[in-house]
């Protein structure tokens, strides 16, 4: 019975947190237009689920804004939208797969990634308040890292062609892009999931949900 409910309580704040996802994905707040690409605060809730939920929550919502992903780059395309859905391909069905593992697979990695690190610093007593930091981080720029990295070895030639630019200089464009948008929004997601998830770790600690630890915080 106690399991029962755990399962239950466990499902119901996979949905919360999968509504907020949906919710980020398609207002302004989460999806930021940007004259090439959109810039996300949607890999947020992601880390902050994986954390409260572990990884196998983490991948589920990482996938909820992978698909997200896809049906935004479909109904509002932008330059880089082929790279991010199956029916914006310019290189028929293998164009439409990497598409999918860019949108979809690699937010997955989020989730995965970001509720194991929090295992290993729990395991390994590290401060929350530095725990918590690092793991935004570090779940921010696995979305960064492998979306770019992605679409650089996936999608070269086309993203070249995009941006009318020459193939050698598509890893500058892609470098460029790291710097500039991702590792702002890893700043930004390792002070959110700080602020955060250090309320939300009390309460769902209270709830007796997740796979947080039981002994207080230090």
């Amino acid at each position: 019975m106690k399991t029962q409910k755990h399962d239950t309580r466990q499902m119901v704040s996979v949905a919360l947190m999968a509504a907020i996802v949906i919710v980020l994905a398609n207002t302004p707040l989460g999806m930021i237009q940007l004259p090439i690409i959109k810039a996300t605060t949607v890999h947020i809730p992601v880390i902050i689920g994986a954390i409260l939920l572990g990884p196998s929550a983490g991948a589920i919502l990482g996938a909820v804004f992978g698909i997200c992903s896809l049906i935004s780059n479909t109904m509002t395309p932008t330059l880089l939208s082929f790279a991010f859905s199956p029916f914006m391909s310019t290189s028929g069905i293998p164009g439409a797969l990497k598409a999918i593992w860019i949108s979809v697979g690699c937010r997955i990695l989020i989730g995965v990634a970001a509720g194991w690190l929090w295992i290993a610093l729990e395991k390994l007593k590290i401060n929350q308040l530095i725990a918590l930091p690092v793991v935004g981080f570090a779940g921010s720029m696995v979305n960064t890292v492998t979306v770019m990295g992605s679409i650089y070895f996936l999608f070269a030639q086309q993203y070249a062609e995009a941006r009318e630019v020459a193939v050698t200089a598509v890893w500058g464009l892609i470098m460029g892009t790291v710097t500039a948008s991702g590792i702002p929004e890893a700043v930004a997601a390792a002070i959110l999931v700080l602020a955060l998830g250090k309320v939300l770790i009390q309460i769902f600690r209270r709830m007796g949900s997740g796979t947080l630890r039981t002994e207080p915080a230090k």
